[in-house]
């Protein structure tokens, strides 16, 4: 099988799974498919991987009103031919945007319509390489904060029904600034939740999204540069369906504040990158063979392919916020487990919010940009203060200094 050949079945057995994790959630749910029949909806950032997914499930349910805005134009045109090719077309309006949701043109655009029942924001700055310079580590906050305050905001003075947004496993106990910064937002949601109804879902890793590991792993194939995987780093993994169901499910169903993640059993295990490494080489029928470092196997990339082998190397982990596996909760949350077979839900106390410490923050931030000058500690320091239990896990060694 070719290596641009990856479909939903052959993607769960990758990632050490034999089925897919939300089939009994989502048989015979007429319920859910009558309200998105009946509903509006726009989706924010909705031609990366997880947004494609989400707009799939809501598209082929037949919705009113679909509209789709992205910073990428170029994915928003695969998206719809994805779609045309896929689906068809339905009775309902579906359009797609290339907006920045941080621009006054995304308030124009609000301004001009904002007619939507349902909010799904899936935009974000994912990676924790982007908290090594100080000026995308503050475009990563203005991302995954600002504009969610701001989008949320403008929701509710339309009188949107539902807001959505995508949290992380990373945000559970954070080491890095990425989850930090989703933690952050998960407290500005909780915040707003007395004027309007808010759910989010904590994600595990999305298998071969645009920018992960595994995703990589397809481009280094079609490019013959060898694989390179981080030595005894464990994540919990999910394909890009299963990220769009758990996304509409939360939307949809979650009650106000309710923080949705996939459930721990049998089907759902820590599964290490060098795991699916080796089974994605030999599902392209080639032979894996490790080498000792990232010379020689850049230099067998040249010579092993046509033998029917590939080179990869297992890379030390020592970069900065990098665990050796993550968690979706911890200790001090409110569980449910009894509502869905294989979600469980975090209840959050929208009482234990502290606004001054909010506040506090923004106006921290705002000040920084001011100045038009802060640093990378800057930035950590004023995250302590909303967070106090940050432990922030600095090695002074960044994704991008290794191959």
């Amino acid at each position: 099988m070719k290596f641009n050949q990856l479909t939903p079945n052959n993607c769960t057995k990758l990632i050490g799974r034999k089925e897919a994790l939300f089939t009994e959630d989502f048989a015979n749910n007429s319920i859910l498919n009558n309200i998105v029949a009946s509903s509006k909806f726009l989706i924010l950032g909705g031609a990366g991987t997880i947004g494609q997914a989400v707009t799939k499930e809501i598209f082929e349910r037949n919705p009113l009103k679909l509209h789709i805005v992205d910073i990428s134009e170029n994915n928003l045109v695969e998206l719809v031919r994805d779609i045309r090719s896929s689906f068809g077309y339905i009775a309902g309006e579906f359009k797609t945007f290339a907006l920045d949701i941080g621009s006054f043109e995304y308030d124009a655009f609000i301004t001009s319509d904002g007619n939507y029942d349902y909010v799904l924001n899936l935009s974000a700055l994912k990676h924790v390489r982007s908290e090594e310079d100080p000026f995308t580590l503050m475009r990563m906050i203005q991302t995954n904060i600002f504009n969610t305050e701001k989008t949320l905001q403008q929701s509710i003075n339309k009188g949107v029904k539902k807001y959505f947004c995508v949290s992380t496993d990373k945000a559970a106990d954070p080491v890095n600034m990425m989850g930090a910064s989703k933690r952050i937002m998960e407290l500005f949601l909780l915040q707003k939740s007395k004027e309007i109804s808010i759910s989010t879902a904590r994600f595990a890793n999305v298998a071969f999204s645009d920018g992960s590991l595994l995703h990589g792993f397809e481009q280094r194939i079609k490019k013959q540069q060898p694989i390179v995987v981080p030595h005894n780093i464990k994540r919990y993994f999910i394909t890009p369906k299963e990220a769009g169901e758990l996304c509409l499910l939360a939307c949809i169903f979650g009650n106000n504040n309710d923080i949705f993640f996939p459930k721990l059993n049998s089907n759902l295990k820590l599964t290490s990158f060098k795991d699916i490494a080796i089974n994605y080489l030999k599902h392209l029928q080639l032979e894996p063979q490790l080498c000792e470092n990232e010379d020689t196997a850049r230099l067998l990339a040249k010579s092993l392919p046509s033998k029917g082998q590939w080179p990869y190397f297992i890379s030390k982990s020592d970069t900065t916020g990098e665990k050796e596996s993550e968690i979706f909760f911890t200790d001090d949350d409110n569980i449910d487990l009894s509502q869905f077979s294989a979600i469980g839900i975090i209840k959050q106390n929208p009482k234990v919010i502290n606004s001054n410490a909010i506040l506090d923050f923004t106006n921290s931030i705002n000040a920084l940009k001011t100045k038009k000058h802060w640093t990378k500690e800057d930035l950590v320091t004023l995250v302590r203060k909303i967070l106090p239990n940050f432990n922030h896990k600095e090695t002074g060694k960044y994704l991008d200094q290794k191959m």
